[in-house]
């Protein structure tokens, strides 16, 4: 296995991350049960790539809520931009 593949790997188990991260939000996670412990690892995985694109794009508002754009657009910027470059290396 070489570099390219490995980085390949890297990008999509991250892109896996974010999914995780995204669907596990949707549920209400108490601090001291087993899914909060997963909930917060996932957490400090994925806010050092979330966070500096939410300061540039914050959430929008929509009907009482809010919607964070930096998900879609690191995971778009992810699978547009990251893995065609890695492959074609």
């Amino acid at each position: 296995m070489g570099i390219k593949e490995i980085l390949v790997f890297l990008v999509e188990a991250y892109i896996v991350v974010l999914i995780l991260r995204a669907v596990l939000s949707w549920f209400p996670v108490h601090p001291g049960s087993p899914i909060g412990g997963i909930s917060r690892a996932l957490e400090s995985i994925t806010e050092p790539v979330l966070a500096p694109v939410r300061r540039v794009i914050p959430p929008m508002s929509a009907g009482g809520m809010g919607i964070d754009l930096s998900f879609i657009i690191v995971l778009l910027l992810l699978q547009v931009v990251a893995i065609p470059i890695i492959r074609a290396l």
